[in-house]
């Protein structure tokens, strides 16, 4: 059995546009529907959408990888580094600040060319302290294999399964050089397809000892960021391939170990793509929710900055109930200033008591029904 890249022709990918063109005319309709629902929100809706998705982004691209990050980290990150509300939120570490300036530098300057020294400066940004996990690898340059070829591979120690193995390290040099040719040439690719075979392509030269597939959904991004001609991400491709994640593999190394044809995997890209874009009407509920929920407070009258805080969190990726020593700890107050300001917050109809009473006394925000985002017309 031959890899992909050791076919005599590679890497002359064909796919077959009669095949595909009708999945991809449906994605590129459901794609300008979106794109059209968050052009008619206020732009103070469109930052908070672009930071959920966003957020959502880079902690899903890492999971597929195995690595969790924190995600009040990485929103504050977002928040501070596009100038929007960053209040409660922790200082993040250089790492998450890392991981960060690589998503946004591939989505905000998405019309500047991929270079070798720009897929350097990102893996570098993945990687600061030298070191994947305990291993110390190459930084910011191309493997070197010196410790033997690179190999995905599952399974216990000592009965490895081998699911692939890229191009020798000697060939690196060579091959990114025609991909990124490629990738920078204009041509009349739809760039919708180029993400699907971006993807594919550089994650199956796996140029670098760690970090690949993070930076191939960066690449993912950078490219559908020229589809959608906006730097604001408004869905998240690595969310639905991390909620598919058996089969995301499983579609790469069916691939990795076919023929040049590569139609099956962009069939699946597209799909999985489409599928992205509706579940992002679930993020534009959720802003939709909070902006009426905010709606609702400021008309009752204003809230104490620790009251909006502590509500924002609440309208976030909140998870459990509220209880005073929660809200203390959240906006870093006494437990009676904190209690006095969910008495507040009880009295005007914002917060709810759950049941329980003692230690075990709870409160949650009452629910408002917001517009959902498949109700707004384009």
């Amino acid at each position: 059995m031959k890899y992909i890249h050791e076919l005599p022709k590679w890497p002359e990918f064909a796919w077959d546009m009669q095949m595909l063109a009708e999945v991809l005319a449906a994605v590129r309709h459901r794609q300008g529907r979106h794109l059209g629902k968050m052009e008619s929100l206020g732009f103070d809706l469109q930052n908070e959408a672009h930071l959920a998705t966003l957020t959502r982004e880079i902690i899903t691209s890492s999971a597929i990888e195995g690595e969790r990050l924190n995600t009040d980290e990485v929103r504050s990150s977002i928040a501070r580094k596009l100038s929007l509300d960053f209040a409660g939120l922790p200082r993040p570490g250089r790492r998450v600040d890392g991981i960060v300036d690589m998503m946004l530098d591939a989505t905000r300057n998405r019309d500047q060319p991929l270079t070798a020294e720009r897929l350097g400066a990102w893996h570098s940004a993945l990687f600061l302290s030298g070191r994947s996990g305990l291993a110390r690898i190459t930084v910011g340059a191309w493997r070197r294999d010196e410790s033997g070829p690179m190999q995905v591979v599952s399974g216990p120690l000592g009965r490895e399964k081998v699911h692939f193995q890229a191009p020798a390290a000697g060939r690196i040099e060579t091959e990114m050089g025609t991909f990124l040719e490629w990738f920078n040439r204009n041509s009349d690719i739809d760039p919708v397809l180029k993400a699907a075979v971006s993807h594919f392509w550089f994650v199956t030269i796996h140029p670098f000892d760690d970090g690949n597939g993070r930076i191939a959904r960066a690449i993912s991004e950078l490219a559908l960021s020229r589809a959608d001609r906006s730097g604001n991400r408004f869905y998240s491709m690595s969310s639905r391939i991390e909620a598919e994640r058996k089969d995301y593999y499983r579609q790469l190394e069916r691939a990795q170990k076919g023929s040049l044809d590569i139609t099956p995997w962009i069939a699946w890209f597209l799909g999985c793509l489409d599928r992205a874009l509706e579940a992002a009407d679930i993020t534009l509920d959720s802003v939709l929710n909070k902006a009426r929920t905010w709606q609702k407070i400021d008309g009752t009258g204003p809230v104490n900055q620790r009251q909006r805080l502590v509500i924002n969190r609440m309208l976030g990726d909140w998870q459990g109930n509220l209880n005073t020593s929660r809200y203390a700890k959240l906006a870093r107050c006494s437990t009676d200033t904190a209690l006095r300001d969910i008495r507040e917050l009880l009295d005007r109809s914002i917060l709810e008591k759950n049941d329980g009473q003692g230690r075990s006394t709870s409160y949650r925000l009452i629910a408002v029904r917001a517009k959902r985002a498949t109700d707004i017309n384009t």
